[in-house]
């Protein structure tokens, strides 16, 4: 019952300012965000790819509210892209963008400001050898991320989807983008939808994840697994073995932070195993889906207001 409200907190400006004031929210959050700032982030980026695995980097931003700073997240992009170039990461390191961060939703020109400055992250991310996938947000903002995929793919083929399997139209968006070279990358969904547009019930999300799951790997597309559910990961090694696919044809990726010990296990066993790796000083939004997310998480957080004994 805790997860909606802890998804309606994540936009709650006055819920922002009481969890970032707390003394005990710092610790907390340095396990799920790789720090405020791109030098700490490459610090976490070298440890996980000299160990085998691979990196998308999120400049963590959201639901900006004016053309400056979604500029200043498109700048931002534009210099982790050009560290990762002289750091020779673009072979082992993408980066993942939310659109609502490049003003998307601003209400005069939202869908065409942020399509301008995405494509300039595009551009320098195909230049270094690496490529960009969108982020999904809520409901409302499917369409536009969508148009945007489409018209970056026309330069830019490699560029990444994200589908959300609790989306109702989610199955359907999974057979339109199951085609060759497509990289589609499939969760079960992390904002508070209405009942209108997304099931309600944890068991109708799993399902919708395995039918587009399914149709994912039986497509030419690259599909991108990310999950932390053992279920959900042992039904995508079934997939990817009844449909006689090879390593390096699929990924499997996970939230910095979470499930490590799995995380390394599928990297042992020779699976391509990604880790989504957010940093920046506007972490609250993607700190509080991650408490919704599972209880642990929140268990996890809770217990560190508990004074010690």
């Amino acid at each position: 019952m805790l997860g909606p409200v802890l998804l309606a907190a994540a936009r709650s400006d006055r819920m922002r300012r009481v969890v970032a004031a707390a003394p005990v929210t710092r610790p907390v959050v340095n396990r799920f965000v790789a720090g405020d700032a791109l030098d700490p982030a490459l610090t976490a980026v070298r440890a996980l790819t000299d160990s085998g695995l691979d990196v998308t980097l999120d400049h963590l931003g959201e639901d900006v509210t004016d053309r400056a700073t979604a500029h200043a997240t498109r700048d931002a992009y534009l210099r982790l892209l050009e560290t990762l170039r002289d750091e020779k990461l673009g072979d082992r390191a993408e980066v993942s963008v939310k659109l609502s961060a490049f003003g998307q939703t601003l209400p005069d020109g939202g869908h065409d400001i942020a399509l301008e400055s995405v494509r300039q992250v595009a551009d320098l991310a195909t230049e270094i050898g690496t490529t960009v996938t969108l982020d999904m947000e809520d409901h409302t903002t499917v369409d536009s991320t969508l148009a945007v995929l489409r018209e970056l793919r026309r330069a830019h083929p490699r560029t990444g989807a994200v589908l959300q399997s609790y989306l109702f139209r989610t199955e359907d968006d999974a057979r339109a983008l199951a085609t060759e070279g497509s990289r589609v990358r499939l969760v079960k969904g992390a904002y508070r939808e209405p009942a209108s547009v997304a099931f309600q019930d944890k068991k109708d999300v799993d399902r919708s994840y395995v039918r587009s799951l399914r149709t994912l790997f039986a497509g030419d597309g690259y599909p991108m697994v990310g999950s932390h559910d053992p279920r959900l990961i042992a039904i995508a090694q079934e997939l990817a073995a009844r449909n006689h696919r090879a390593a390096g044809t699929y990924e499997f990726q996970m939230l910095y932070g979470i499930r490590t010990a799995e995380q390394r296990r599928l990297a042992d066993e020779g699976e391509r195993m990604r880790i989504y790796v957010p940093y920046g000083a506007d972490w609250y939004g993607y700190f509080m889906r991650r408490l919704a997310e599972r209880p642990a998480n929140l268990a996890f957080f809770l217990r560190s207001f508990a004074p010690a004994r």
